[in-house]
């Protein structure tokens, strides 16, 4: 379980858990409340203890374990605090499970990380570990590596595809457009995005999300930013080469737009988070009539909106896609707004009879969703995949 989720607000209404899952869950925060200032000791605790259970499991690390840190722990008590959210959880978790695959994940492995987390949570907590504590940690952790396991063990689907690089073009100093072309064709919706393994940095898996609809071809688009401090963005960008191979993971997420709904739909992107926006632009362009679309493309600086010009060329050959772009510093554009996304999108009102998708850097998804339902836009409305960026 590498994955590292980020959850900003719910995405549905959820069924009221059952009193003993309230009452597992309150065990599971108020124990780890008392751990989280320890987590580095908790963290090398974890990783000791199941590379000694399972020595196989190192092979999905990376070699450099200082750049993977706490993440895997930070995850795994994340999932866990969200037991009494099925609506949310399951098909997360059953996505992951899927996604795991790739690693060549077993029933065993699983028992060790959770054998390793409630070992460590033990040792840090000592005496605050009491036998209620260590019931609602295992009982949790079962029923996330139940679903898991379950999901895997019915996929069809090869559990990694390879595609080599075709094309690398620097669109500005820190960003790039990367072309690859696999050996197979991997069965993806536009919207969807993919765990990625690139030769430079064996091991660190990330997500990124294709930025065309599948072609007869195909061949796979993706917008990269190397990010400040980004291990995986920042090679890609400056050191991808024609002729290097990818790895990619299951397709994952639930982004989408439903032509027969019957409802328009508000996509609200940030910077690169434009890209899976333009894969299911890109298939709506293939058909002549479609719900109205209004894009809100949003960076810091005019510089941030590359792909500006390509979606406003969209537009201007259908009449169902509206493009406004928003730029919080400098000076405006034409036909643009100034300001936040969340500032920006909420001006509008609360979209009613709206499909809001909503994508981007993990803190603009949390301002902007929460700002909408202040406004009034409906949890069921919105919907957004939980991921970090690097």
């Amino acid at each position: 379980m590498t994955a590292d989720p980020v959850s900003p607000v719910p995405r549905s209404v959820h069924r009221e858990a059952p009193p003993a899952v309230t009452a597992m869950v309150r065990l599971i925060r108020d124990s780890w409340a008392k751990a989280e200032p320890y987590l580095p000791e908790v963290t090398q605790f974890f990783y000791g203890m199941l590379f000694t259970l399972a020595p196989a499991t190192r092979d999905f690390f990376p070699i450099n374990m200082e750049v993977q840190r706490n993440r895997m722990v930070r995850a795994l008590v994340h999932v866990v605090q969200m037991v009494d959210q099925p609506d949310d959880l399951v098909p997360f978790l059953r996505q992951l499970g899927r996604d795991h695959r790739k690693f060549g994940v077993v029933t065993g492995h699983y028992e060790a990380v959770g054998t390793a987390l409630l070992a460590a949570m033990k040792t840090q907590l000592g005496p605050d570990w009491t036998a209620d504590v260590e019931r609602a940690w295992a009982e949790a952790f079962t029923i996330i590596a139940r679903q898991m396991q379950e999901a895997a063990a019915t996929d069809t689907n090869p559990p990694n595809w390879s595609a080599r690089v075709a094309e690398h073009r620097r669109l500005s100093w820190d960003l790039a457009m990367i072309r690859l072309e696999p050996e197979q064709h991997i069965p993806y919706r536009p919207g969807q995005y993919l765990s990625v393994e690139v030769p430079q940095r064996p091991r660190l898996w990330r997500y990124l999300s294709p930025a065309n609809a599948p072609r007869p071809d195909g061949s796979l688009e993706f917008h990269i930013r190397a990010i400040e401090g980004g291990w995986v963005s920042r090679a890609i960008v400056s050191h991808t080469q024609p002729g290097d191979v990818w790895r990619f993971g299951p397709p994952l997420g639930t982004l989408g737009v439903d032509r027969e709904s019957g409802r328009d739909v508000l996509m609200v992107a940030g910077g690169t988070g434009v890209a899976p926006m333009q894969a299911m632009l890109d298939e709506l362009g293939q058909w002549g009539e479609n719900p109205k679309v209004h894009l809100f493309y949003g960076g810091r600086t005019r510089e941030d909106l590359y792909a500006l010009e390509g979606l406003r060329m969209l537009a201007s050959c259908n009449p169902w896609l509206t493009v406004t772009p928003v730029v919080e510093n400098g000076p405006g554009l034409a036909s643009g707004e100034q300001g936040t996304l969340a500032d920006v999108v909420t001006r509008y009102g609360a979209w009613p009879g709206h499909d809001v998708l909503v994508s981007g850097s993990p803190a603009m998804i949390r301002a902007t969703v929460s700002r909408m339902l202040v406004a009034g836009t409906a949890l069921d409305q919105i919907r957004y995949d939980p991921f970090t960026i690097d």
